[in-house]
């Protein structure tokens, strides 16, 4: 791709230019390789689905810095063999990119991942990165993003600035793979809004500050958006429309109880939409002083785009908990569950960590969907529940 072509290049040269400055500098390179099992326990509902599913990833980190940290550079990489799904095989430059720091602001050109938001159970207003969506179910992962990024702190705050030259599409399941469609998707394939394509320059804005118990961020965002717009569900013929997204994210803490809430306004040409996520989470610290924090959340999920929210999170709640039990493995759990109020859809989740040894970790999740409902997008995978069992080791 010509973008990474000149990203590479761009940071090759400031690589060099430092390369003669020995003094206060910092070298650090870490890596992880793990393994997966996913079992799904219904045969797939479309042709050459299987259900075991084995796959290695492997995710390099290297960060330089010169002159106590006024220069670096990073890199963190990514990549993935799946047995089956050709289109889950890939790699992926997450970060690369070269700081400078100068007084109260910082300069950063090159790829790298930026997130923004507060809640749990959905991030509305994280634009910045692509979502990874052969990697994860729920959104979690991005795919690095092409960008120049000015971070501004003064007394009042900080602001951010964003130029993004370069479009990424998403990649989703292939013919063999798991959690798709009956129809296979291309995201190269999909239609754009702006003639420019994939080389539109995106631009985004973000403020954010701190008072009392309140964390708080204004952004806005205008370019191709991330998620294609789909008008029909039948047809389904996806577009990705040029898009102007203002959000807020607000975080109060009072005590053991986190008050989060997250809202959107996207306006195009073709598809305008409001969407807001609102709730809480408790933590009942040391509980019988057995030493684990047992965190209680609930969420309020509201999407004006009904049917045509692929996320399928248009009028739902989320409820869940987190055990933390603070003991030296770092064993964690976080039970979840989202009910639509609406068409009774129901999908429940699990994910577990613990380490084992100085270097080693075992994490599971589950995904399982209930009685999910023809009405919404997610019946077009309704059997694919699932278990996924990772070992990772860390060098």
């Amino acid at each position: 791709m010509k973008y990474l072509k000149y990203m590479l290049a761009a940071v090759a040269v400031i690589f060099a230019s430092h390369g003669h400055a020995q003094e206060d500098q910092y070298t650090d390179f870490k890596a992880e390789v793990n393994a997966d099992y996913r079992v799904f326990f219904n045969e797939g509902l479309y042709d050459e689905q299987r259900q075991h599913y084995l796959s290695i990833a492997f995710k390099p980190e290297f960060v330089q810095e010169w002159q106590k940290g006024r220069y670096s550079l990073k890199f963190t990489g990514f990549g993935r063999i799946d047995q089956y799904d050709k289109r889950r095989t890939h790699f992926d430059i997450r970060e690369l990119y070269w700081q400078m720091v100068a007084g109260n602001s910082e300069l950063s050109v090159g790829i790298k991942k930026i997130f923004w938001g507060v809640t749990e159970s959905a991030h509305l207003v994280d634009i910045i990165n692509q979502t990874d969506v052969v990697e994860s179910f729920d959104g979690e992962e991005k795919l690095g993003q092409p960008m120049v990024h000015y971070s501004h702190l003064t007394q009042i705050g900080t602001f951010d600035f964003f130029l993004m030259p370069y479009f990424r599409t998403q990649v989703f399941p292939g013919r063999k793979g798991r959690l798709r469609t009956p129809f296979i998707l291309d995201g190269g394939n999909f239609e754009f809004e702006s003639t420019a394509e994939e080389y539109r320059m995106d631009v985004a804005a973000r403020y954010s500050t701190y008072f009392g118990p309140f964390d708080l961020g204004i952004s806005h965002f205008f370019g191709t958006g991330r998620d294609p717009i789909i008008s029909d569900l039948e047809t389904f013929e996806p577009i990705y429309g040029v898009i102007h997204q203002t959000g807020i994210d607000l975080q109060a803490t009072t005590g053991p109880m986190l008050w989060k809430f997250e809202a959107i306004s996207r306006r195009n040409d073709l598809q305008d939409m409001m969407a807001a996520v609102a709730g809480f989470e408790y933590t009942f610290g040391n509980v019988g002083n057995s030493g684990i924090d047992i965190g209680v959340l609930g969420e309020y999920l509201y999407d004006d785009r009904g049917q045509l929210a692929i996320s399928s999170l248009q009028k739902d709640l989320f409820v869940g908990s987190r055990l933390a039990f603070n003991d030296i493995q770092d064993t964690q759990f976080l039970f979840g569950g989202i009910f639509d109020l609406e068409y009774d859809t129901k999908i429940f989740s699990v994910e577990s960590s613990r380490r084992f040894g100085q270097s080693w970790t075992v994490d599971v999740e589950a995904r399982i969907f209930g009685e999910v409902s023809e009405e919404e997008f997610v019946y077009l995978f309704r059997d694919d529940d699932f278990v996924q069992l990772s070992v990772s080791k860390f060098f």
